[in-house]
C-alpha cells in the first residue's frame, strides 16, 4: 500500500475521474455544492489537491498550492499565487458531504463488483471495527472530542474515534461514523448503529466481542444479516443446555434485557422476547452466530470466517501508519471531519486501483 500511495502521489493514477463516471461526480456535486462562482480554487480542483495532500509524504499545504500553480502554467492559465490563505479558504468552504458521499458510493461500487469467489459462499462479508485518531490540541477540537481521561490536563491530544464498515473482498470502507472517545453514543455499537443501514440482506458481519449482546444481535437480525463474533466474556456458556448440535456446538435462547437508556420505550416493546444464537467451541475460543444449523457453517468453519476478521485490523494500520492518518492535522471540527472524509476517500481510491488491477490479470 505504502509502494501504490507513492506511485499515485507521483502519477496521478489515482484521480476522481478515473473511479467515477462525469454523471456521478456532476450530480453528487450538484446537490452538495449547488452553483458556485469561479475561482482559483473551484470545489473540484480543493478536492482533488486535498486528495493529493494525503498522497503526499509532508501533507502540506504549501505543497498542494504548488501544485496547482504548475497544474495552471501547463494548461496555460494564469498564475496563481503561492500564498497558501486562499486555497485554506477553499478547503473551508468545501462540503462535508462531498468527500463522504464519494467516498460511501466508490465503497458500494467496489464492494457489488467484487468476484463472487472473493466472498464466502456467494456470500458478502463485512468486518466492523473502531480506531482511534489523534489532532491538534486546540480548544474547538478540545471540545468536540476531550482528550482521554486517564491524562492529565494539558499532557494529552483530543482523539476521535472511527467505526468503519469495511468489505472483506474489497478492502474498501463502505461507511464510517466518527465520535469522541467517551461520552453519550460514542462506543462502538454506538457507531455501528449509524451506519447499519449500509448492511444489506443476507450480509454475513464479522465484529469483536463488544458486539456480542442482545441489542446488537436483534439490530442485525431485523436486517436479515448473520453475524459471526467472539462470546463476551462475561456471559458463562453450558454446552449442556439448549439444542445440542455437539459436545461444543448448540443453539440456546438469548431473552431480552430490560431496556435500554437509549431504546424508545415504544420501539423496545416491539422487539421480540427473545433471540435464538448459536455457541461454538473450537480450540477453546467461544464463538457466537446467527447462523444456527451446521450445514450453515461448521464450527471449524466458523472459526475460520471469524479468523478473516484480523483483516480490519491490517485495513485501520494501512490508514494510519501507511498513509499517516494516525495524527490529523487540521485545527477545528468542521476541518478535521473532512480530513477524515478526505482520507478514507483516498484509501478507497487506491482500492479501486488495486481491484482493477486484479480484474486485469483475472486473480
Amino acid at each position: 500500500m505504502l509502494q501504490l500511495r507513492q506511485q499515485f502521489a507521483q502519477t496521478g493514477q489515482c484521480g476522481l475521474e478515473h473511479a467515477f463516471t462525469a454523471q456521478e461526480i456532476d450530480q453528487i456535486f450538484l446537490e452538495e455544492v449547488g452553483h458556485h462562482r469561479h475561482r482559483i480554487y473551484p470545489p473540484m480542483v480543493t478536492l482533488r489537491l486535498f486528495i493529493d495532500q494525503t498522497l503526499s509524504s509532508d501533507q502540506a499545504c504549501q505543497k498542494a498550492v504548488s501544485q496547482a500553480l504548475v497544474a495552471r502554467a501547463a494548461a496555460g492559465q494564469t498564475q496563481c499565487s503561492l500564498n497558501t490563505g486562499p486555497y485554506c479558504k477553499a478547503r473551508k468552504r468545501l462540503a462535508l458531504g462531498l468527500p463522504q458521499r464519494l467516498c460511501t458510493l466508490l465503497g458500494e461500487q467496489l464492494e457489488r463488483s467484487a468476484a463472487p469467489l472473493w466472498g464466502w459462499r456467494g456470500r458478502s462479508v463485512k468486518l466492523f471495527d473502531a480506531t482511534t485518531v489523534s489532532m491538534p490540541d486546540t480548544l474547538e477540537n478540545q471540545g468536540s472530542w476531550p482528550q482521554s481521561s486517564r491524562q492529565k490536563p494539558g499532557l494529552g491530544f483530543p482523539q476521535a474515534r472511527i467505526g468503519a464498515l469495511i468489505s472483506l473482498s474489497s478492502g474498501a470502507v463502505i461507511n464510517y461514523a466518527e465520535g469522541p472517545m467517551s461520552g453519550k453514543s460514542s462506543g462502538e455499537q454506538a457507531l455501528l448503529r449509524q451506519i447499519s443501514e449500509s448492511l444489506s440482506e443476507k450480509d454475513l458481519l464479522l465484529a469483536d466481542a463488544l458486539h456480542s449482546t442482545w441489542w446488537a444481535v436483534q439490530m442485525l437480525a431485523q436486517r436479515g444479516v448473520d453475524l459471526v463474533m467472539p462470546n463476551d466474556g462475561r456471559r458463562q456458556v453450558d454446552f449442556k443446555q439448549g439444542r445440542i448440535h455437539s459436545k461444543f456446538d448448540h443453539v440456546v435462547w438469548w431473552p431480552k434485557p430490560k431496556c435500554a437508556a437509549w431504546i424508545d420505550q415504544a420501539q423496545y416493546e416491539q422487539m421480540p422476547a427473545g433471540l435464538w444464537v448459536r455457541e461454538v467451541s473450537v480450540n477453546g475460543k467461544i464463538i457466537v452466530t446467527t447462523m444456527l444449523e451446521p450445514k450453515q457453517a461448521s464450527p471449524e468453519e466458523l472459526a475460520a470466517l471469524y479468523a478473516m476478521r484480523w483483516n480490519i485490523e491490517v485495513d485501520f494500520r494501512t490508514l494510519k501508519v501507511a498513509m499517516d492518518m494516525d495524527v490529523l492535522r487540521c485545527k477545528s471540527p468542521d476541518m478535521v471531519r473532512k480530513e477524515i472524509a478526505v482520507f478514507l476517500l483516498t484509501y478507497n481510491l487506491v482500492r479501486w486501483s488495486m481491484m482493477r488491477a486484479a480484474q486485469l490479470v483475472k486473480v
